[in-house]
């Protein structure tokens, strides 16, 4: 899998101009939803190549990251007469990064693509390490790619274009780095001020550690064959949480889900890999605090383990394989729990969570 280039701006508009400019290319595209066209759009629509691109707008949501929205994607592409020498922009969340990477990595045969997230979730986790995809048959993220954007170009400034949840969202996933990482990196995501007005540059520096934490991971292992599964921890039991709410009227932010699965599955490593109590209780505190309860009962737990069978970590549909920690930084991939031991762990939750 081709590397990909991390770009931390200092100048947007400079930086864009320089990447746009380092490719050759016979016509532009840039995807956006429908949000990220009314917010995003404007802060670099000043620069030439992007005045003179070809706009292609889609729904805003995970419930549009679909088979749908992929083909109209690329009919888009098709009548704008795309060749595999242009080159797509994907200015969005995870959604649009997901979804326009895999268009872009499967018309004809690919071509040459740049992320700019704009939101904090995609920044450190969606539109880096090169996982494309769409969501079919109600499962998350069920059909995709390993396809790796040329550049990935990430700046804080759209974070202002962002409500309190949407920030939230993406700090789970920070959360998680943190957490398979070192335990001051873990401390000062704790100790983040969330209360008064959010210090941008700030959470820059922090979003810098983790999109560099998962750099690593991703370089040692990009097609998740091995260690690559840490930046699972938190996703199995979270992925069926959102799928769930894939199913109601009021869907789950993806973070928001994966928050509530690091609750369940940090029980798992406590009781699984004695992971310490304090820590957990420390995280699931931080996290009830500041993501609240996702509502389900005893009578959903089968729904929810079904979800899990589906899982792409499993080794076969008999069993649900789990990414576990026996302190912070201490991974342990690979891990088979029983069906008790995860009734037990979404237990835990109900009863911690409140």
């Amino acid at each position: 899998m081709n590397e990909q280039k991390i770009i931390i701006c200092n100048n947007l508009k400079n930086d864009l101009e320089n990447v746009i400019s380092s490719h050759k290319y016979d016509k532009l595209f840039i995807l956006t939803d429908s949000h990220t066209y009314r917010y995003c759009l404007p802060i670099i629509e000043n620069i030439d190549s992007i005045k003179e691109a070809t706009k292609i707008t889609i729904g805003v949501e995970d419930t549009n990251k679909t088979l749908e929205t992929l083909a109209y994607v690329w009919l888009k592409l098709s009548n704008g007469r795309a060749t595999r020498h242009s080159l797509l922009i994907n200015l969005g969340g995870g959604m649009v990064t997901d979804l326009g990477g895999f268009a872009a990595a499967t018309f004809k045969r690919g071509i040459s693509f740049i992320n700019i997230p704009t939101t904090l979730l995609s920044m450190v986790d969606a539109a880096v390490g090169g996982k494309t995809g769409i969501n079919f048959n109600g499962l998350k993220n069920e059909i995709g790619a390993f396809a790796p954007a040329s550049e990935v170009i990430i700046d804080s400034e759209f974070l202002k274009t962002l409500d309190y949840e949407n920030i939230m969202s993406g700090y789970a996933e920070m959360l998680k780095h943190g957490l398979i990482s070192t335990h001051d990196n873990w401390k000062e995501l704790i100790k983040f001020n969330f209360d008064n007005e959010i210090d941008y540059k700030s959470l820059q520096i922090l979003i810098g550690k983790s999109v560099e934490i998962k750099e690593k991971v991703v370089e040692q292992d990009p097609c998740e064959k091995g260690i690559r599964k840490s930046l699972n921890l938190g996703h199995t039991i979270g992925h069926a949480l959102e799928s769930f709410s894939l199913q109601s009227e009021h869907p789950s932010l993806h973070g928001y889900a994966v928050a509530w699965g690091l609750v369940s599955e940090l029980y798992l490593s406590h009781i699984k890999a004695d992971f310490p109590k304090e820590i957990l209780w420390q995280t699931a505190s931080f996290i009830k605090e500041h993501y609240g309860k996702f509502n389900f009962s005893c009578k959903d737990y089968d729904k929810l383990y079904e979800f899990m069978t589906h899982d792409k970590k499993n080794e076969s549909s008999e069993s649900i394989n789990f990414t576990l920690l026996g302190n912070i930084g201490d991974i342990k991939i690979n891990q088979v729990v029983s069906k008790e031991e995860i009734f037990e762990s979404l237990d835990f939750y109900c009863e911690t969570m409140g």
